[in-house]
């Protein structure tokens, strides 16, 4: 594992956090709450928009998260390419399918991923670990793409989306690792669980080991050194860091100066 992929993982841009703050997305004082108040749902796609991204998808190994792979899946759809207009949010709605639909894959493959004894507090954060590896693998397909995805999703619009996307990822995982707890630590353990999250994703896009080996690695050894950040805010505010170095990266390979 190079020095200069963990240090690519590991860049952090805290300043960010401010940004959201202005922008209402974070509060500065937040109370924690259990899953009896769940996170406000995500944008639902309209009929059309399912069957136009359900075929532009399969596209997206070949054309990325583009515009080129709407107009092919509208076609094979049923639709006129014009329909493609219709998409809310453009190529970035085939970043939100990949991200709600592979979330939403994880009900199902807790199923046999994890074990049915009895469930002891000592291993939630086992069950944490095994989910979020499931998760990681599933951009495995589009992880040559995912840079680019990366650059969409830390657009200014898109933020928002991109970032209650993946708080209802970490809800989502410990919920399915079995985690009822209704204390302060809610927001510190998912705060930890989304910088974590975003390195690892990060650090996948570099990663050219088997099975991406290293990556799963990576992530171990963070799960294992990281506590409870203290604050939600900090953790968030990494993860804009990281999305805006990647958006920052994309450009500068397209041979854009920023």
């Amino acid at each position: 594992m190079s020095l200069l992929m963990r240090r690519q993982a590991t860049q952090i841009a805290a300043s960010n956090t401010k940004c959201l703050v202005r922008s209402g997305i974070l509060s500065s004082t937040r109370l924690y709450h259990s899953y009896d108040h769940p996170s406000p749902p995500s944008k639902q796609f309209t009929p059309t928009e399912k069957q136009i991204l359900d075929a532009a998808y399969k596209h997206v190994p070949e054309l990325g998260f583009t515009t080129a792979a709407l107009t092919v899946g509208a076609r094979e759809a049923g639709f006129p390419e014009v329909t493609v207009a219709a998409v809310a949010d453009g190529a970035f709605a085939l970043v939100r399918w990949h991200l709600v639909n592979k979330r939403q894959a994880l009900a199902d493959q807790s199923k046999a991923l994890l074990s049915e004894e009895p469930l002891k507090s000592s291993r939630i954060a086992e069950r944490v670990e095994a989910l979020t590896w499931e998760r990681l693998k599933g951009n495995g397909e589009v992880i040559h793409k995912w840079q680019d995805a990366l650059a969409l999703m830390a657009q200014p619009s898109y933020l928002p989306e991109s970032v209650k996307e993946l708080g209802a990822l970490t809800d989502e995982i410990y919920f399915l690792a079995g985690d009822v707890s209704v204390d302060p630590s809610w927001y510190t353990k998912r705060g930890s669980l989304s910088m974590i999250y975003a390195s690892s994703e990060l650090f996948m896009t570099n990663d050219r080991s088997q099975d991406f080996a290293d990556t799963q690695e990576f992530l171990s050894r963070r799960l294992r050194e990281t506590s409870a950040l203290g604050n939600v805010m900090g953790a968030i505010g990494q993860w804009t860091g990281f999305t805006a170095s990647a958006a920052l990266n994309v450009l500068r390979s397209k041979g854009i100066r920023v």
